[in-house]
């Protein structure tokens, strides 16, 4: 992607440290873990937290830890290492809060797993397709952290599932305002998460699927495909099924969405996070033969308030151009003519039915591609660079084909010259841009390196 310039957990063991620790004040501090417990801490606004392991087993999310490695974790960070067996940490630096907990559900997410291992191996035996889950649920109860657990576990077997994601807003794969899917074929690192070497990107352009329910849900459909055409290619990818991380919209025109998806992708799983009112609703109006299961949000997990968020997101966009920690990658600035580029906003904005031409629809303008001029008012947009073809043709099919093509990365305009009609640029790669059809966003993202 345009952008990159540079086995199953054991529950084992009877005896295991006594439980204890200390507050994450500054220092170092040890805690002792007994089996099947877990130690959360969350990482102090401006500040760094280190990790160690000193004995026994552990985890974060699924991806083991490696003894007497420190793990660095910035800050918002809010994590959760597990235990099956004991063992001793080591965490220093500032944290909000540190505690071990006993009450914890990674005994129902491990169950969990092994009932979607049995799914693959019947598909493996059968040359059927593997378990297609779909995660659901309020907002902030944890759904990115099981997509991850259950991908990890999967893929410690062997497995090769599939991640798509769905969370406009909090993507885990890509900037915010896309939606993804990424092939899995090695655990989560502990510290930056799942390699995105060669993700699957579309544009959606917003962080919130309201603001074009339409174009969210021609986009799932778009993934169901591309995904479901791998899967009769790609044995491993068929038989390693998909886990699908949806966003927290779950009313209205959110569970509409969550019920298209179901159906888009013929998932075989659903599980409910936290919330039984969305869990009958699922169990009545999806078929029967959809298992439907309920499930507890970990203690642990936090509300995030809307800066948090939106920190999240910010963090997300720099990492993109950056890398990790802002050491990896080494983004460029340059100047685009005008005249070198076609620029589109997704959907038209609505106008009154009796303004409407006879036959079309408030819907239809909500996938119309609206040709963008730019100005000083670009500055600061996040721009998707289309994979469509430059010299595609013009019309409508051009128009569809933008509309489902992925994209091959992102830029940020930093500033826009109307008089010698050129915007300057940060882009992940030195110029050219690799295509010249560019998508914009609602979202800025202001460059403070």
């Amino acid at each position: 992607m345009y952008g990159m310039s540079t086995e199953a957990p054991e529950k084992a063991g009877d005896e295991g440290p006594s439980s204890g620790g200390g507050a994450g004040s500054g220092g170092g501090s040890r805690f002792d873990l007994e089996k099947e417990t877990e130690l959360r801490f969350e990482v102090e606004a401006g500040e760094r937290v280190q990790l160690e392991l000193l004995s026994g087993l552990a985890e974060v999310f699924g991806s083991e830890l490696n003894r007497n490695k420190k793990y660095t974790f910035g800050p918002g960070s809010k994590i959760a290492v597990f235990t099956w067996q004991g063992c001793s940490l080591s965490l220093s630096g500032k944290t909000e809060v540190a505690y071990v907990s006993k009450d914890t559900p990674m005994l129902l997410y491990l169950n969990t797993h092994a009932a979607l291992e049995q799914m693959r191996r019947q598909a493996e035996r059968e040359n059927e397709r593997g378990p297609r889950v779909m995660v659901v649920g309020p907002t902030d109860v944890g759904k990115s952290t099981v997509s991850r657990l259950l991908l990890n576990y999967a893929v410690r077997l062997g497995r090769r599932p599939t991640l798509v994601e769905l969370d406009v807003g909090q993507s885990s794969v890509s900037v915010p305002g896309t939606m993804s899917a990424l092939y899995i074929e090695r655990p989560a690192d502990v510290e930056e998460g799942f390699s995105v070497q060669a993700p699957l990107v579309f544009h959606f352009g917003s962080t919130t699927p309201g603001t074009n329910i339409k174009l969210y849900n021609k986009l799932t459909s778009c993934l169901a495909e591309v995904f479901s055409q791998r899967c009769e290619v790609n044995r491993k990818a068929s038989v390693g099924g998909c886990i699908i991380n949806t966003c927290g919209w779950v009313k209205g025109s959110g569970y509409q969405a969550l019920v298209h998806c179901a159906s888009a992708f013929q998932v075989d799983v659903v599980l409910v996070l936290d919330q039984e009112r969305l869990y009958n609703e699922l169990k009545r109006d999806l078929p029967h033969f959809v298992r439907v299961v309920l499930l507890p949000k970990s203690g642990g997990v936090v509300e995030r308030s809307k800066d948090c968020r939106r920190e999240t997101r910010d963090d997300k966009i720099r990492e993109y151009f950056y890398g990790f920690r802002s050491t990896s990658f080494y983004p460029h600035a340059f100047d685009v003519r005008f005249s070198d580029v076609r620029i589109y906003k997704i959907g038209a904005p609505s106008i009154p039915d009796s303004c409407l031409p006879l036959g079309m629809s408030q819907d239809d303008t909500q996938l119309k591609l609206v040709p963008v001029s730019p100005g000083r008012d670009l500055t600061h947009h996040v721009l998707s660079v289309s994979c469509v073809e430059d010299d595609a043709e013009a019309g409508e099919s051009r128009s569809r084909g933008i509309l489902e093509s992925p994209v091959c990365g992102f830029i940020v305009v930093t500033a826009v010259d109307t008089q010698a009609q050129v915007m300057t640029v940060l882009a992940p790669a030195p110029r050219p841009l690799p295509r010249h059809t560019l998508l914009i966003m609602d979202i800025r993202f202001i460059d403070l390196k």
